[in-house]
C-alpha cells in the first residue's frame, strides 16, 4: 500500500510539471483547439523534459518509474488547464504493453520515441458493434505466409492523425468459440488498406476522434506484440493503466475547475461580503474538494498495485479509481459553473466547455455502469448480470 505521505521525488515531480503546465495554461489549450491544431508545443517540451516517458524503462530512454509517476504528470497538467489526453494512450497503454511484452526490436524501435515524444502511438480497441463487450471484437487477423492480414473496424480512436502507428486489438481468425483471444498488432498509419475518418464531435478537445477501416492490411510477422495466445493478460496490461490515467485526467480537470470557482468565490462580492463566505457556496466546493482527494487516494492505490506487479489487485482498484474520479470531476465542474452563475457559461471564464469534457470520464474508456458490474461480480461475488 502507498504511504499517506507522498515521497519527496513525487512532490518535486508535481511541482516541476505544474510549473510547465502553468506556463501554457488554459489559454494555450483554448487557442490551439480553436485553430484546430494539436498541442504540439506542450507535448514536445514535456517530452524533452522527460515527463512523457517517466513510466518507461531507463534502458530505452524512459525515466524508469511507473504509472504512479505518469499519473502525476497528467494530473498536474490537467490542474493547470492543459491536459494531454495522449498521455493516456501513447506512453501509458502502448508504451507499457511494448515494454512488458514486446520483442527487443520492438522496444528499441518504439520506446525511445514514445518516451521523448518524437513518436506517438494510438490505441484501437472499441468497435461499432462491440462497445463495452470486448468479447465481441470482430477485427480479425489471419496468416498469409509469414505475414498477417488484418481486417476490421474501430471507432472513437483518439489522435490517429498525430500517430505514427496504432496498437490494434484484434483476434485470431480461428477463435470461433466466442471466447476472447486478443492479439495486439502495431499498425503503421500509412499502411496500405488503413483508412481513417474523423468523427464530428461536439467535445472541445485538441485530440480528434476517428473511425478506422482496416481492409486486409498486410503486416509483417514482427507486427504482433507478445504471444498470440496470451489472451487477456496482455490486453489488461494496457487497460489497467488506461483506467488509472483516465482517473488522473478527471482529477486534474476537476481541480482546475474547482480552483477557478474558489478564486471567484473569494473575489466576487455581493451584499458587502464575498460569496464564498456563505455556506451555500462554500460547502459544495468543500465537498467537491473532498471527493477529488478521495478519488486521488484510490488512484494512487491502483498505480501502486500496478507498478508492484499485482495485476489482479490493480484491476479492482483501477476501476474504482476511474469511477470515483469521473463522478468527482463531473460534480466539481458542475459546482464550479454554478458558483460563477452566468459567468460560468462565458468564454471569458472558460468553464462551460468542461461540462462536456467532464462527461467523458463517466463514459470512457469504460462506463460507470460496467464498473459497477465489475465490482458487483468480481469484488462482491454477486451473480453476473451480463
Amino acid at each position: 500500500m502507498p504511504t499517506l505521505i507522498e515521497p519527496e521525488e513525487h512532490k518535486a515531480l508535481r511541482a516541476a510539471v505544474s510549473a510547465l503546465g502553468n506556463r501554457y495554461g488554459r489559454a494555450y489549450l483554448t487557442r490551439t483547439v480553436a485553430e484546430g491544431k494539436p498541442l504540439t508545443e506542450l507535448w514536445s517540451e514535456a517530452g524533452k523534459l522527460g515527463y512523457l516517458g517517466v513510466n518507461l524503462p531507463e534502458a530505452y530512454g524512459g525515466g524508469g518509474g511507473g504509472i504512479a509517476e505518469l499519473s502525476i504528470v497528467l494530473e498536474e497538467l490537467g490542474a493547470a488547464g492543459s491536459p494531454l489526453l495522449m498521455l493516456v494512450v501513447s506512453p501509458a497503454i502502448c508504451g507499457t504493453v511494448i515494454a512488458r511484452f514486446g520483442t527487443e526490436e520492438q522496444k528499441r524501435t518504439w520506446l525511445p520515441g514514445l518516451a521523448d515524444g518524437t513518436r506517438l502511438m494510438a490505441f484501437g480497441i472499441t468497435e461499432p458493434d462491440a462497445g463495452s463487450n470486448s468479447h465481441r471484437i470482430t477485427t480479425t487477423a489471419r496468416r498469409d505466409g509469414a505475414d498477417w492480414l488484418l481486417t476490421g473496424r474501430k471507432v472513437f480512436i483518439s489522435g490517429v492523425d498525430m500517430a505514427d502507428a496504432v496498437l490494434i486489438v484484434g483476434r485470431t481468425e480461428d477463435a470461433r468459440t466466442g471466447r476472447l483471444k486478443p492479439c495486439l498488432f502495431i499498425v503503421p498509419t500509412d499502411a496500405e488498406g488503413f483508412q481513417k475518418r474523423p468523427i464530428d464531435m461536439e467535445l472541445s478537445a485538441a485530440e480528434k476522434q476517428f473511425e478506422l477501416v482496416l481492409d486486409d492490411v498486410r503486416l509483417p510477422a514482427d507486427a504482433l506484440v507478445g504471444d498470440e495466445d496470451a489472451g487477456l493478460l496482455q490486453l489488461f496490461a494496457g487497460l489497467n493503466p488506461e483506467r488509472i490515467m483516465t482517473a488522473a485526467f478527471a482529477i486534474g480537470m476537476g481541480r482546475y475547475a474547482l480552483g477557478k470557482a474558489i478564486e471567484y468565490a473569494r473575489d466576487r462580492t455581493v451584499w458587502k461580503a464575498p460569496i464564498g463566505a456563505h455556506q451555500a457556496i462554500a460547502h459544495p466546493l468543500a465537498q467537491a474538494h473532498i471527493d477529488l482527494e478521495l478519488a486521488r487516494l484510490m488512484m494512487q492505490k491502483a498505480a501502486h498495485l500496478y507498478d508492484a506487479g499485482d495485476d489482479i489487485g490493480a484491476g479492482e482498484a483501477a476501476n474504482m479509481a476511474k469511477y470515483a474520479a469521473g463522478e468527482a470531476c463531473v460534480r466539481a465542474v458542475d459546482q464550479a459553473v454554478h458558483t460563477l452563475g452566468g459567468n460560468g457559461l462565458t468564454r471569458e471564464f472558460g468553464l462551460a466547455s468542461l461540462i462536456t469534457a467532464a462527461r467523458v470520464a463517466r463514459i470512457a474508456p469504460v462506463s460507470r455502469e460496467m464498473i459497477l458490474n465489475y465490482v458487483s461480480h468480481q469484488s462482491l461475488g454477486l451473480p453476473k448480470s451480463y
